[in-house]
């Protein structure tokens, strides 16, 4: 198993719902987006986010606007068109679904383990059980 290429495809499949996060309360640079990205722990490269603004932007999900700024040429900012809110919607509903079913499961994977690493050898003692076993089976 390529666990590099899972941990790729885990990311991916949150990457357009966190942009859409950042986007959702209000106009949004680009930069800014891989400035908020990075701030959350989430590497973003340029090379990444402007193909899938563009493919947003295409499907109707993104509208933009140039803005013009005082440090070089003019920006371009991107907001949520209403077919966009709408697609958000359901991302965050099934964002919220994973997130539950996924605490749950991997919750539970914890409480076992500390379970496990808070058993003492002398709760648990097989060679004990064992051989008073073997004692009640003799008489």
């Amino acid at each position: 198993m390529n666990i590099e290429n899972t941990q790729s495809q885990m990311r991916k499949g949150v990457l357009e719902y966190c942009i859409l996060s950042i986007i959702r309360r209000g106009e949004a640079y680009p930069g800014d987006i891989i400035d908020e990205m990075k701030s959350a722990g989430l590497q973003l490269l340029e090379g990444t986010l402007y193909p899938l603004l563009n493919r947003l932007k295409n499907a109707e999900i993104l509208t933009y606007q140039w803005v013009e700024s005082t440090s070089g040429p003019p920006r371009k900012y991107f907001r949520l068109t209403e077919k966009g809110s709408k697609v958000y919607t359901l991302l965050e509903a099934t964002w919220q679904e994973l997130a539950t079913g996924v605490a749950t499961v991997t919750r539970q994977n914890q409480e076992q383990e500390q379970n496990q690493h808070s058993t003492s050898p002398q709760q648990i003692n097989f060679k004990n059980t064992d051989e008073s076993h073997e004692e009640s089976n003799q008489h």
